[in-house]
Formats: C-alpha cells, structure tokens, sequence
C-alpha cells in the first residue's frame, strides 16, 4: 500500500509540480480529471477543496514545505476517486517517506 501512495505522491510532486508547473488544486485536478475525458472536473476541485480546506487557485506550496498540504491532497482525491474515506494513513504517511529515499 506505501508504494501506491509513494506513487501518486511522486506523481503529484514530482511531475505534476516540478515538471508541469501545476501548484493549485485546479490546476492538479485539472490535468488529473480534465473534462475532455468526460470528468466532472468542477465537481473534482471542488470536492478536492472542501475536504482539504484549501481553495482552487491557492497555491499548495513548496512539496518538501508543505508536506501536510500534499498529503490532505493526496487522500482528498483518494476518497474523489474510490468512493470512500477509509484510508489507510499509516501506509499514506509511509508513501510519503519513500519520496525522500
């Protein structure tokens, strides 16, 4: 399970940050679930930023910053995806130590 959740963050942080300049939720969310392919992608952000407590264009900071912030994004579009707030934190916070190795 830390190795999905190393994944998405890897993916969140290193490709979606770093090399696409993506630093909001809608810009995230956007590129993860864009309309074309026939996403609800207001519906996304919004559900994304309700749950984080974050707005759409506020910037999520500096990954290695503001870690908090990349994992209540993490697990927000998580939930967004599979349907359900059963998480398992542990192997989240596990993923997220595997990206300083």
């Amino acid at each position: 399970m830390e190795w999905g959740w190393h994944a998405a963050f890897y993916l969140l942080t290193k490709t979606y940050y770093h090399k696409y300049k993506l630093y909001t939720i809608r810009g995230i969310v956007s590129k993860w679930a864009p309309p074309q392919d026939y996403n609800n992608t207001e519906a996304y952000i919004k559900n994304v930023c309700k749950r984080t407590g974050i707005g759409p264009d506020e910037p999520l900071g500096i990954p290695s910053q503001q870690s908090a912030c990349w994992m209540m994004l993490g697990a927000a579009m998580a939930i967004q995806e599979n349907g359900t707030d059963i998480l398992d934190y542990f192997a989240m916070l596990l993923g997220w130590e595997l990206l300083k190795k």
